[in-house]
């Protein structure tokens, strides 16, 4: 199994940044593509972005291309999100999860991390 902690989330203002963490620990981080993903309240939960094993291809939910940047540091176990011009609709959960390959199910998720955008 992998294990996966965010870390990061907070309150900010519309147009801010935020940069996001997640940690594992367990198996090979390496040996798996990883993903971050929301959920707002009353919402489905939504794929945000997506990194293969070795960091050469990544993944965009069409809402945040051009603000948001999915990042990989396989000697560090450790997936990152920047998150750049914030919106208030980029207020939720984000979660980050691991999955054999950046299309298959993931099965591995942390307990998620809050951001609020307020406006």
């Amino acid at each position: 199994q992998v294990q996966l902690v965010e870390s990061g989330g907070g309150l900010v203002q519309a147009g801010d940044s935020l940069r996001l963490s997640c940690a594992a620990s367990g198996r090979t981080f390496s040996n798996y593509a990883m993903g971050w993903f929301r959920q707002a309240p009353g919402k489905e939960r939504e794929v945000v972005a997506r990194i293969s094993m070795n960091g050469g291809r990544t993944l965009y939910a069409d809402s945040v291309k051009g603000r948001f940047t999915i990042s990989r540091d396989n000697a560090k176990n450790t997936v990152h999100l920047q998150m750049n011009s914030l919106k208030p609709e980029d207020t939720a959960v984000y979660y980050c999860a691991a999955a054999w390959n950046v299309y298959s199910k993931y099965d591995y998720w942390g307990q998620g991390t809050q951001v609020t955008v307020s406006s």
